[in-house]
């Protein structure tokens, strides 16, 4: 299983990956695992500044729904276009081609009290 170390992760399973200004955020390898084959992305939150563990959105698996939780506080810039036709891609790339959406961080003290790659190995128990 892949733990990118130069992620964030969440303890509810979603990393972050800063970049400038801006942030990726999608659901890590082991929750997407858990969830099984993604059929569908729902995220309609674009354009909203929302809490940290505020819900931004849901995947949709065969089996079940779970709510995406926001990593850090932030403003929702741009959903992931590509997960539309292809939700899949978080299956596939979880920590590329399979991010669900970019934020501006508005609170960048919250992203100390994330997880590294090695303290979210010790979450799931890797």
């Amino acid at each position: 299983m892949n733990f990118p170390e130069n992620l964030k992760y969440s303890k509810d399973h979603e990393w972050i990956r800063v970049e400038g200004d801006a942030a990726f955020v999608g659901i890590t390898e082991f929750a997407q695992g858990e969830l099984g084959e993604i059929v569908y992305v729902d995220v309609t939150s674009e354009g909203e500044t929302i809490a940290k563990e505020g819900v931004f959105g849901s995947v949709e698996a065969v089996k079940t729904v779970s709510d995406l939780l926001m990593p850090v506080s932030g403003e929702v810039l741009e959903v992931n276009a590509e997960l539309e036709d292809k939700p899949e891609l978080i299956n596939e790339d979880p920590y590329g081609n399979g991010w669900i959406i970019k934020i501006s961080v508005t609170e960048a003290a919250e992203l100390a009290e994330l997880l590294s790659a090695a303290d979210y190995k010790t979450l799931i128990g890797k």
